[in-house]
């Protein structure tokens, strides 16, 4: 368990030290509290919450008072980790003055410590402005979501020499931009491992192999809630859909059998009151 804030100056110093950092999604108050106690050192409230929490196709659809929302009770629950906020499709796309602006909210309104932005050399000028604004920014390579359209579809980006140099660039020109760190998004391994030995700020791949410096994954697929899609990179530590569907079951027919509330989840009135009301 972390006793202090994590800092961007100490995620820097985990990549010195060799010291791999553990990043998981998160939505809510409850998760973020327990995430915190189990020493997770980020926690990105990212815009996959469209696909997990409010159940769409994508991340296209979620708006600014969306993530505005979620971060904020993660905000209110993490008091050690980093908490990272998704800028979402739009909010910094139109111009660097809504994109400071927006980053500016996640801090002010969110109780953020960083937000993250999808995109390569074609952003940097945007990531300049907003770190000179005094906000960490966290970039994202490889497959973006909110670029699906463009890419084709969730395939796996950085398969040939042309791509993976041109991946290792937009890599270099983000560090030069002011990045405190990068996710890698489902690229090949080795790829990863070469971007994270030539960069020196922390990557957090995702898809990307062990040679990251640290790792994420979407807490929905790693506690096995989300069943809708299974990344072939997520590894599942728990099925918690059975847990709980099992546990509402049994719920559920308690009732039906009023074998639930029992005495012992009940209240008591005294005789002598209870005579009163007939």
């Amino acid at each position: 368990m972390q006793n202090s804030r994590i800092t961007t100056f100490k995620l820097k110093d985990m990549k010195t030290r060799g010291e791999k950092i553990a990043v998981l999604t998160c939505y809510d108050y409850s998760t973020a509290k327990m995430l915190d106690e189990a020493g997770i050192e980020v926690l990105l409230v990212g815009d996959s919450l469209g696909m997990v929490v409010l159940g769409y196709d994508s991340t296209i659809p979620v708006t600014m008072e969306d993530m505005l929302i979620h971060t904020k009770a993660v905000s209110r629950g993490a008091k050690n980790a980093m908490v990272v906020a998704d800028m979402p499709f739009m909010s910094y796309q139109v111009s660097v003055e809504d994109s400071v602006r927006n980053a500016g909210r996640f801090l002010q309104e969110g109780g953020a410590n960083a937000v993250k932005l999808e995109g390569g050399r074609e952003i940097t000028r945007i990531i300049k402005a907003i770190d000179d604004a005094g906000i960490p920014v966290m970039g994202h390579l490889g497959l973006t979501p909110q670029s699906i359209n463009k890419l084709g579809g969730y395939r796996v980006q950085g398969r040939d020499e042309a791509a993976g140099r041109r991946m290792l660039n937009n890599a270099l020109a983000l560090q030069d931009a002011g990045v405190f760190a990068i996710v890698l998004e489902c690229i090949p391994a080795p790829l990863a491992k070469i971007i994270s030995e030539r960069i020196d700020i922390p990557v957090i791949g995702i898809g990307a192999g062990v040679g990251c410096d640290g790792q994420v994954l979407v807490i929905h697929d790693m506690l096995g809630l989300y069943t809708t899609v299974s990344p072939k990179f997520a590894k599942k530590y728990a099925d918690l859909h059975s847990v709980i569907l099992e546990a509402v079951g049994r719920y559920s027919s308690d009732v039906k059998e009023q074998r639930f509330p029992g005495p012992e989840h009940s209240f008591d009135l005294h005789e002598t009151e209870l005579g009163k009301l007939y």
